[in-house]
């Protein structure tokens, strides 16, 4: 019986300090987001509020026109006299796309709310026809796209950048 009994106050205190502790780190998350020292916060805290912001702002949209740009003078400036091999167009496909990346990045902005996708494809012109899709979900309002496709005698190049808005 003293054993049952000494169980049961071994069980009750374990359960107690458990319930301490989750109300003391709920008191601590409970403000937001924070920013300190993780050692007991020491210093100034800084607490991030939500924007509500669910659209784009007119200075913030995805100028696809801009893309298309970035996509042709991309393309032409890898490939003018490139000629296809599967080697080097596996090593440009991943530079062009880079490329692409960066400067479209550069020109939303650090301040946006998009998240780019870049996709760059170079095959073997032989005469055959190709045909490119994709599918994704799509906000019509705010995400928008950019293509470029480019052709000279031994290959073929089809570069897509997507601006798919991010709440």
């Amino acid at each position: 019986m003293a054993m049952k009994n000494l169980f049961k106050k071994k069980v009750a205190t374990l359960l107690q300090q458990q319930r301490e502790s989750r109300t003391v780190s709920q008191s601590r998350s409970s403000a937001g987001s924070t920013f300190g020292d993780e050692e007991g916060n020491k210093g100034a805290q800084v607490v991030l509020e939500n924007t509500y912001q669910l659209g784009p702002r007119e200075d913030q949209r995805f100028c696809t026109k801009k893309a298309e740009d970035i996509i042709r003078d991309n393309l032409h400036s890898h490939l003018t006299d490139a000629e296809y091999n599967s080697e080097t167009c596996k090593n440009l496909t991943t530079q062009i796309t880079e490329t692409i990346k960066t400067q479209i990045k550069t020109e939303l902005g650090n301040n946006n709310r998009f998240k780019i996708v870049v996709l760059v494809m170079i095959g073997a012109n032989w005469g055959q026809g190709a045909r490119v899709a994709s599918r994704c979900l799509w906000y019509p309002q705010y995400d928008r796209f950019a293509q470029y496709e480019y052709h000279n005698e031994s290959l073929f190049a089809v570069g897509i950048v997507y601006g798919i808005y991010y709440e």
